[in-house]
């Protein structure tokens, strides 16, 4: 089939490599100019620099949505468009133009997780597993009919970073699968149950901020997803960011106000966590290494030289 990709970052680049791979003929590609974003500077491997590196006429665009691009997809005259992390809505004319229409490739297992930033926040929510959707896109965000989705396990110690490169490997299988049933014929899809669907918006540096009411089990959690190459999970102590590079859920179970510094359990140092601490059945967050606000990163144990006082939420 003539494709044309939409894509971004990291996740359009390797789509853009399963499409060039394949047997399909990739006739245009659609870009976004480069960000100084937090997020957007991560995995940021240039689908531009890899279309012309094969030739592919590429146009740059914030959004879709002007007549110059619309001609230009005319010409090109495609069977499907394939998008993978393109970041502002696609309007109807532009979707619906393809004789196939248009194959949009998630990173989490629609319905769940549409939206942005979808493995981070399954992390933090404990999920199972996490995957990959190749779906047909209408007029509602992530909504489209499943044309194939791959899962892969969540570990108990995997970060954000190690679930990118799990679900990352899942692209090439996933788009080229759903184009190939696409190109056999295949019209009739899966549809989702909306009754399942959630919405994530972008992660930010106030998603990063330690709220010491949250159960230390969702704080670990919390500490994984934003691991390196991520913003890291910060609290506040004595006025001063603190950033919270890894921890674990304490074994014992400890009593008190969160936040409180409070015991050294093993390599860490406990802090009470959740908001009914004061009932004592709650384990806590057991930090075992930080960065300091002028960088220095260190064992915890070797930061907090005495227990007592609070990690805070703000300064």
């Amino acid at each position: 089939m003539r494709v044309v990709m939409f894509g971004y970052q990291t996740w359009g680049h390797r789509t853009l490599q399963a499409l060039l791979e394949s047997e399909h003929d990739v006739v245009l590609v659609v870009t976004h100019p480069k960000s100084e974003h937090a997020y957007e500077k991560i995995w940021s491997d240039s689908v531009a620099d890899l279309a012309e590196e094969h030739g592919v006429p590429v146009l740059i665009r914030n959004r879709p949505d002007d007549d110059e691009l619309f001609e230009r997809l005319k010409e090109a005259d495609p069977d499907i468009i394939v998008a993978n992390n393109w970041r502002t809505w696609i309007p109807p004319r532009i979707f619906g133009l393809p004789r196939r229409g248009t194959l949009n490739v998630h990173d989490s297992l629609l319905p769940k997780y549409a939206g942005f930033s979808p493995l981070i926040w399954a992390l933090i929510n404990g999920e199972p597993e996490v995957g990959v959707t190749a779906h047909m896109m209408n007029d509602e965000l992530d909504a489209g009919d499943i044309v194939r989705q791959e899962a892969v396990p969540v570990g108990p110690k995997d970060t954000a970073t190690d679930l990118f490169h799990k679900t990352v490997d899942l692209i090439a299988p996933v788009t080229i699968g759903a184009l190939d049933l696409i190109a056999a014929g295949q019209t009739e899809f899966t549809r989702q149950d909306r009754s399942q669907a959630s919405f994530f918006h972008k992660r930010a540096d106030e998603d990063s901020r330690i709220d010491w009411s949250w159960p230390a089990e969702d704080l670990e959690r919390l500490v994984r997803a934003q691991s390196e190459p991520y913003p890291s999970a910060y609290t506040f102590h004595k006025g001063k960011r603190l950033d919270v590079l890894a921890s674990f859920v304490s074994e014992g179970r400890y009593g008190g106000t969160p936040g409180r510094i409070f015991y050294r359990e093993g390599d860490g140092v406990v802090i009470v966590a959740g908001a009914d601490a004061r009932t004592g059945r709650n384990h806590g967050l057991a930090i075992t290494r930080v960065r300091t606000e002028d960088g220095r990163e260190l064992p915890a144990t070797e930061y907090f030289t005495s227990m007592g006082g609070y990690l805070t939420t703000r300064p």
